[in-house]
């Protein structure tokens, strides 16, 4: 999944950990990953990508560079400024685990795109360059070269920052430290206790969607969509977006990829957002089982054999996928939902359909289902690849869970103006393609990397028409507030030209709604003068659909009916379901039958 363009996105995204983006070179810095639609230890590493051009000489001081002096497993050469008198420094060992070559200061060293003093150049154990420059107090910024071209960068301005191309690391630290390896590497790494190659122990954990990475009972670093760096006593520490994790002990000769210990048996307790708790044990590889407790009394248990599975206590949602990861929220509820189409917090458009009695749902991407996945028993969980979590109830009940997202909600009908939305996706080079969407509320452009799918800039709408300069490419919106805007884009510097892409017409009888502020619809319109009254568009709220899938189903899907012993089965502990529905817990536990009904 991974192009040879990408590479890490920039310091628009999350403050501090920023390869800002210039698209056109050869190298990937990269961040994030996917959901998998039947839940498993997550791999994917996604991209942004990488820029083009070469920075401005700037004139770097003549007098003599002092030596860099570093641990013996980093021991970089240093060499003094051209310009200063011949003074013989001695070079040091470079060891086998990749540490980088440093050069002193050169009279002609390439200056960043910002203020800065060039410090020295690091040569990455895949080949690449690093440029490190001193801008401030507590503030480095590393340029990053390969085969010559400048394909991102790495700001440290009071955070540690760390880079990572297909396995080659960098961390940045805001007093100008630096340290490069490649591999030792865990990706998607699951929930544990993980062993450093220096005998230290960290424990991954997930709780209410977020990635914990915890020592000594306190956390230490916290993923929050982006890539963070971390250090716990003389391990610098790498946490990436998927659950990855990646550590390097400088120093030391003995280098290794955080080692997970046995988890078989109990893993971890999960304090839940309704108070209660859910211990969570392991079975064996995806196969893992969550008893859960309210008041100290064991209320029922969860066993998610290769799938997920998800108990309701009243409105409190728990899920628990089979690789042992897990979400709780409360709310982001609408019982008895009717069969219709559905839009999530995240923008993902879903349809509701019902046959024979059952329930069933699918994805909707750009206008087309991807395939009806029908209900099995009480309670069933769909992880969408957009990012959405549901649950889907007996009754045609919703609830829904972006992992992750400070935005959440229950599932909401799909209105008007959805249904006169229209969408379309360009090419805009360097490994980019912009996602253009024309809605009765103006355009929106998202610009994505072409092998992740993966955003790699700010939306561009009415109210941000254009990127930043600092974003190293030029893209905006012209005549954002016309029935006809046209995204302007320039990837590639020089003299190289830019291109304009039309944003796709709405559907006719479509009209552009009032621009807040006023009693008037924009000017300019799709088939007509601009009013908006009766436009012709209809929405389907209801009916059945009958979808050849196309490519990845939710997990548990089944199309058309299934016999009786492929049907799921409510169960509980104790005193049994019965017992709980009348002592009020509330707790409806699900749990796969038998092999067939995986089938």
């Amino acid at each position: 999944m991974r192009t040879a363009l990408r590479t890490a996105i920039a310091t628009a995204v999350v403050a501090g950990v920023a390869i800002t983006p210039a698209l056109a070179a050869g190298a990937a810095f990269a961040a994030d990953g996917p959901v998998a639609v039947k839940p498993a230890a997550a791999t994917s590493v996604t991209a942004t990508q990488a820029g083009t051009g070469e920075a401005a000489k700037a004139k770097a001081p003549t007098t003599k560079a002092p030596a860099t002096t570093a641990p013996k497993t980093e021991a970089p050469k240093t060499e003094a400024p051209k310009t200063a008198p011949a003074t013989k420094v001695p070079a040091a060992t470079t060891p086998a685990t990749g540490i980088p070559k440093t050069e002193a200061p050169e009279a002609d060293a390439a200056a960043g795109e910002g203020t800065g003093t060039y410090i020295r150049t690091m040569t990455l154990p895949n080949g690449a360059k690093a440029k490190i420059f001193k801008v401030g107090s507590l503030h480095f910024r590393a340029e990053l070269y390969k085969q010559g071209q400048r394909v991102g960068t790495l700001d440290a301005d009071g955070i540690a920052v760390a880079g990572n191309d297909d396995g080659t690391f960098l961390a940045l630290f805001p007093n100008g430290d630096a340290h490069t390896w490649r591999g030792n590497h865990v990706p998607g790494a699951r929930p544990g206790t993980y062993e450093l190659a220096n005998g230290s122990r960290v424990e991954l954990v997930v709780q209410l969607g977020r990635k914990y990475l915890k020592a000594g009972g306190q956390v230490i670093a916290a993923v929050n969509g982006a890539r963070q760096v971390t250090r716990y006593g003389n391990a610098v520490i790498v946490m990436e977006p998927d659950g990855g994790l990646a550590a390097y002990i400088p120093g030391s000769a003995t280098q290794a990829a955080p080692r997970l210990l046995v988890t078989t048996g109990h893993v971890r307790t999960v304090k839940l957002a309704n108070g209660a708790e859910a211990k969570i044990f392991k079975v064996a590889d995806g196969h893992h089982r969550a008893e859960l407790y309210q008041q100290g009394k064991r209320v029922g248990t969860l066993d998610a054999d290769h799938w997920s599975v998800a108990a309701n206590n009243n409105g409190a949602f728990f899920v628990l996928n089979s690789d042992g990861t897990s979400y709780d929220w409360v709310g982001n509820y609408l019982p008895g939902a009717k069969p219709g189409q559905y839009k999530l917090a995240n923008g993902i458009r879903l349809e509701l359909v019902k046959k024979d009695g059952r329930y069933g749902i699918q994805e909707i991407r750009l206008g087309v289902g991807t395939g009806v996945s029908y209900l099995k028993g009480d309670r069933q969980v769909f992880q969408f690849t957009g990012g959405g979590l549901v649950v889907l109830e007996r009754d045609g009940g919703l609830a829904a869970y972006i992992p992750g997202a400070a935005k959440q909600s229950a599932p909401m009908p799909y209105t008007r103006d959805d249904a006169c939305t229209i969408h379309t996706e360009v090419g805009i080079g360097a490994g980019t393609k912009a996602e253009l969407t024309m809605s009765p509320n103006g355009p929106t452009a998202t610009l994505r990397d072409i092998g992740s799918d993966k955003q790699v800039y700010t939306t561009l709408d009415r109210k941000h028409p254009s990127l930043p300069k600092s974003a190293g490419i030029i893209a905006r919106i012209d005549n954002p507030f016309s029935a006809t805007p046209t995204l302007y884009t320039k990837v590639e510097g020089g003299t190289a030209k830019g291109a304009t892409h039309a944003f796709p017409k709405m559907l006719k009888g479509c009209t552009l709604n009032p621009v807040k502020g006023t009693s008037t619809p924009v000017t300019g319109t799709n088939g007509n003068t601009g009013t908006r009254g009766n436009t012709g568009v209809t929405v389907n709220t209801g009916g059945q659909t009958s979808v050849v899938p196309r490519g990845g189903v939710a997990a548990g899907a089944e199309l058309g009916t299934e016999s009786p012993a492929n049907s799921t089965a409510l169960y509980a502990t104790g005193a049994g379901a019965a017992s709980l529905a009348a002592a009020g817990l509330g707790f409806m536990v699900l749990r796969r039958r038998a092999a067939d009904s995986r089938a």
